[in-house]
């Protein structure tokens, strides 16, 4: 799988030049999944946000508003209730897997129950671009920081990656440099910082960082 790990999404010219070599093709003949998942575990997410990502308009120009050739839904809480026999031909036909943010540690646990963490390996070609926990779960670790989840029994994720990521640096009151350098220590290991404006684009074990903005590597 070819990995495309944001903050804010396809925010910049530069991050959709990344994204389209990842394709292969112009995004306007790519077919794209989106997973919302990770909305419902974070407790400042919910139906209104939800939709905002899935109606494709101002609201999700960085993401699911990108003028994809197809655009759907894949809800990962769902699957475990109707086979895979149904939605892995759905999957298997994407281009590309939209995965919004949330809370990771939710995704994590959906990621599992669903079945989607054993097929990762099976898609080669087809392109993960994650936004904030979308990309946060392909990480080892995501720091106590970031755990949202009540239910979750610590902050472990898939550990895809070899890194860690603080997303949003300077989004937030509570994003400063100096909350992601207290972070990286407690995380212990190699991680990034990025704000909106940067993405970490990693295929098979080339990692490169693709940004218009400001990041830091910690370790």
């Amino acid at each position: 799988m070819k990995l495309l790990l944001t903050s804010g999404g396809v925010t910049n010219p530069s991050i959709h030049s990344a994204l389209v070599r990842l394709l292969d093709k112009p995004i306007a003949e790519s077919h794209a999944l989106v997973i919302p998942t990770a909305q419902w575990g974070h407790p400042m997410c919910g139906p209104a946000s939800v939709r905002r990502l899935l109606a494709a308009g101002p609201g999700s120009r960085h993401l699911s508003g990108l003028g994809w050739a197809s655009l759907g839904v894949l809800e990962l809480t769902a699957l475990p209730s109707i086979g895979a026999e149904r939605w892995v031909p759905w999957l298997r036909e994407a281009d590309v897997l939209l995965v919004d943010g949330g809370d990771a540690t939710y995704l994590y646990h959906w990621m599992r129950e669903s079945g989607l963490a054993e097929l990762l390996p099976s898609l080669p070609d087809t392109v993960w671009v994650g936004v904030s926990a979308g990309s946060m779960v392909m990480t080892p670790r995501i720091g106590e920081y970031f755990v949202e989840w009540p239910s979750a029994p610590d902050d472990r994720t898939l550990g895809v990656v070899d890194f860690s990521i603080f997303p949003h640096l300077n989004a937030f009151p509570t994003n400063t440099m100096a909350h992601a350098e207290r972070w990286a220590a407690d995380v212990g290991v190699s991680s990034y910082a990025i704000d909106e404006q940067t993405a970490i684009k990693v295929v098979d074990d080339s990692v490169e960082v693709v940004s218009e903005g400001e990041w830091t590597k910690f370790g």
